[in-house]
């Protein structure tokens, strides 16, 4: 159940149409779809104001795709599927044919983006064309639970001016997420242009000093600049959900 169906029962019984007991008996139901080998959560956006996102890898392809049904069956047509390999969402497509894939960013959603209802615009700022696929996973995210994205990529700080160029589109940002990976430099730099939060994603691109990203990682919570919340290596998805939760409030 999500907050529409809740507010139509409300509303049913409001116009006498159904009966308080005849209400509460589908508010009481079970909280939870047991499948055996997932209990889904089926009222997590009456919790917490979103759906629950589905975390592909490491489930078959007939696990994500009975998720994504039983989520519907109970109100959630449009479910999102993070990390999850292209030869699993083609058998998830042809259960679900209206499912949308990104192989770049390996995020599946069972129905078309929503429009948005944000208060503003996110934007995501990726340093180089290698920390993509977080970044899209970062954007397409944020598109999925209704927000307006702006783009600017390829801006690091290697070649500065390319992300100054964009000034105009960080001043007008809510929240910014900014990817990097190597030294982790950019959030540092976006913090200092923009009066909004920014939410810095280290990226496991680099050679073998940088760790897989920890050296990224570091880099971006010792910021001397104000105003940064770091995620984990490489959680677009993450930093996503957090900047939609600013942008709603």
């Amino acid at each position: 159940m999500n907050k529409q169906e809740m507010k139509r029962l409300l509303a049913l019984v409001a116009a006498g149409e159904l009966s308080p007991e005849e209400a509460a008996a589908q508010v009481d139901a079970p909280d939870f779809a047991d499948l055996g080998f997932a209990r889904v959560d089926t009222r997590r956006q009456l919790r917490c104001g979103v759906t629950e996102v589905v975390y592909g890898e490491g489930k078959t392809a007939a696990q994500v795709t009975a998720i994504c049904q039983a989520l519907a069956e109970e109100g959630q047509p449009r479910v999102m599927v993070t990390r999850l390999a292209a030869e699993k969402a083609r058998a998830v497509q042809e259960a679900l044919p209206q499912a949308l894939y990104w192989p770049d960013s390996r995020l599946l959603l069972t129905q078309p983006l929503p429009q948005p209802d944000g208060k503003g615009a996110i934007v995501v700022v990726c340093a180089g064309t290698s920390d993509l696929p977080v970044a899209e996973e970062a954007a397409i995210t944020a598109e999925a639970l209704g927000n307006k994205v702006e783009r600017v990529y390829d801006a690091g700080v290697a070649g500065i001016h390319r992300l100054f160029s964009s000034a105009d589109v960080l001043a007008q940002a809510r929240v910014v997420i900014a990817v990097a990976g190597m030294e982790g430099a950019l959030p540092s730099v976006v913090a200092g242009m923009v009066p909004c939060p920014v939410l810095a994603v280290p990226t496991s691109v680099g050679y073998g000093a940088s760790l897989g990203g920890v050296a990224a990682l570091l880099a971006m919570l010792n910021s001397c600049a104000s105003g940064i919340s770091v995620v984990n290596i490489d959680n677009g998805f993450g930093a996503a959900f957090q900047a939609s939760l600013i942008n709603h409030l």
